[in-house]
């Protein structure tokens, strides 16, 4: 894995990237969760480069090394993704995310569909207007939510108390655990697993939390773009055993996306990537050889 790349952008930001897999591979920009990181992968790094996926993960701003971007909304990072490829070289890309990676998959999707091949959105946040689904997550979280429209200011201190990792690495990976359903339970027991995710957290909040709390405020508000308009397919992977994410959320945005095929991986949570990695990459690289999905 080629973790540490700088990407220096006009406005003087910076952009840190990693990248793994083939690195001859087909391009697929990946978007991580929230808190996380470019570290944030696959432990089996042979499953990507023998699919052939060249993949790429990105500190958004204010996580890791990228500079923080003032008022940014999720479609700001279309464009840096478009700048990100222009400098390596790429006049086309997949993009997949998870969880809080999802809305940004959706974004790319209806700004910049010209560029993207395929469009991939696992175990994802929706949009959070509708009260019935916002009460299905987790207490703080319905908590952030809130203050995220009424008293933004308060969220950095509250979220560096209560959800910081850099305080207690080993106590936040115990509160995830101890939320999660058992299907992902299983998967958070295995070492390496553990052991990426920590890593992946401790640099996503190497700045701080104000990265985290700005994205908490573009969570809590309207997305500024109608998924009714985008007009290229995508792919929705979600287990109905995810205890983090409801299933209805994944219903809102396939229901609202057109051209959109939503699969529901029975008794499977929210970390169901790390079980279903080599199909899904198989889906968003349809021409790999030896395609798990093929006629």
């Amino acid at each position: 894995m080629r973790r540490n790349q700088t990407l220096q952008l006009s406005d003087g930001r910076q952009l840190e990237f990693a990248e793994y897999g083939a690195p001859d591979g087909k391009p697929v920009f990946f978007f991580q969760g929230s808190p996380s990181s470019r570290l944030f992968h696959h432990p089996d790094e042979g499953i990507a480069i023998s699919s052939g996926a060249r993949i790429i993960t990105i500190d958004r701003p204010g996580y890791g090394l990228s500079s923080f971007q003032p008022g940014r909304t999720l479609l700001d990072w279309p464009d840096d993704i478009n700048i990100m490829a222009d400098a390596l070289g790429l006049d086309s890309f997949a993009v997949a995310g998870i969880s809080a990676g999802g809305p940004y998959v959706a974004a790319c999707a209806y700004k910049i569909p010209a560029h993207i091949t395929n469009a991939t959105i696992i175990s994802s946040v929706g949009p959070t207007d509708s009260k019935t689904d916002t009460q299905k997550l987790y207490r703080k979280r319905q908590i952030t939510i809130t203050l995220a429209r009424i008293a933004p200011w308060m969220l950095r201190p509250l979220i560096w108390w209560f959800q910081n990792p850099q305080r207690d690495p080993e106590r936040y990976f115990r509160n995830i655990f101890e939320e999660s359903s058992q299907p992902d339970q299983a998967i958070l027991s295995r070492p390496e697993i553990k052991s990426m995710l920590i890593q992946n957290w401790l640099e996503g909040a190497r700045q701080g939390v104000r990265g985290f709390a700005w994205e908490a405020v573009i969570f809590a508000h309207p997305w500024g773009f109608p998924l009714e308009e985008i007009r290229i397919p995508v792919n929705i992977w979600h287990g109905d055993a995810d205890s983090s994410i409801p299933l209805s959320m994944a219903e809102q945005i396939a229901n609202a996306i057109p051209n959109c095929k939503l699969r529901i991986i029975p008794k499977e949570g929210h970390f169901l990537l790390f079980k279903y990695w080599e199909e899904i990459l198989s889906n968003i690289l349809p021409e790999t050889p030896g395609n798990l999905n093929e006629d």
